[in-house]
C-alpha cells in the first residue's frame, strides 16, 4: 500500500507543482519574515514587562474591536502553526511562535512569551531589529 501510494507520488510530480511548491513556500517564509519584523517593532518596549496593560482599540466600537480581536487571533494561529513548521525547515520559527502568541488572547500566555523573549539569541536579534527602526530595547522584568 505505501510502495503503491510513493510511486504514485513521484510519477505525478512534476517541476510546475515543485515549482509552485517552493514558491509557495517561499512566499509564506517571506511573509511571515515581515509580520515578525513589523510586529517587534511596532510592540512598546514594555510589552513583556509585568506593569503592561493591554488596551485594544480603545476608541473603537464594538463591531470594529470584535472583527479586529478575531482577526488579530486568526492571523496568531496561522504564525504559530507556520513558525512550528519553520523550526523543522529554514526560517525563524522561534520568532515566528512568539509574534503569533503575540497576536493570540488565550490565557496564560504571557509566561510563555516572557521564556521566549528571555533566549539571549532572540532577545538580541529582536533588540537589534528595534535599533535600527529607532525604538528603544524590550525591557524585561
Amino acid at each position: 500500500m505505501m510502495k503503491d501510494w510513493l510511486a504514485e507520488f513521484w510519477t505525478s510530480l512534476t517541476w510546475g507543482k515543485i515549482l509552485f511548491a517552493t514558491s509557495l513556500f517561499l512566499g509564506s517564509m517571506l511573509v511571515s519574515i515581515v509580520i515578525v519584523a513589523v510586529v517587534i517593532v511596532k510592540i512598546p518596549a514594555n510589552y513583556f514587562s509585568s506593569h503592561y496593560q493591554q488596551d485594544f482599540l480603545p476608541n473603537s466600537s464594538w463591531l470594529t474591536r470584535w472583527g479586529a480581536t478575531i482577526t488579530k487571533n486568526i492571523v496568531g494561529l496561522v504564525l504559530v502553526i507556520a513558525g512550528v513548521i519553520m523550526l523543522i525547515g529554514p526560517g525563524q520559527g522561534i520568532l515566528t511562535i512568539l509574534i503569533g502568541l503575540i497576536l493570540l488572547d488565550i490565557p496564560g500566555k504571557r509566561p510563555i512569551e516572557a521564556k521566549i523573549i528571555k533566549r539571549p539569541t532572540i532577545l538580541a536579534a529582536a533588540n537589534k531589529l528595534r535599533a535600527r527602526y529607532n525604538k528603544e530595547p524590550l525591557m524585561l522584568d
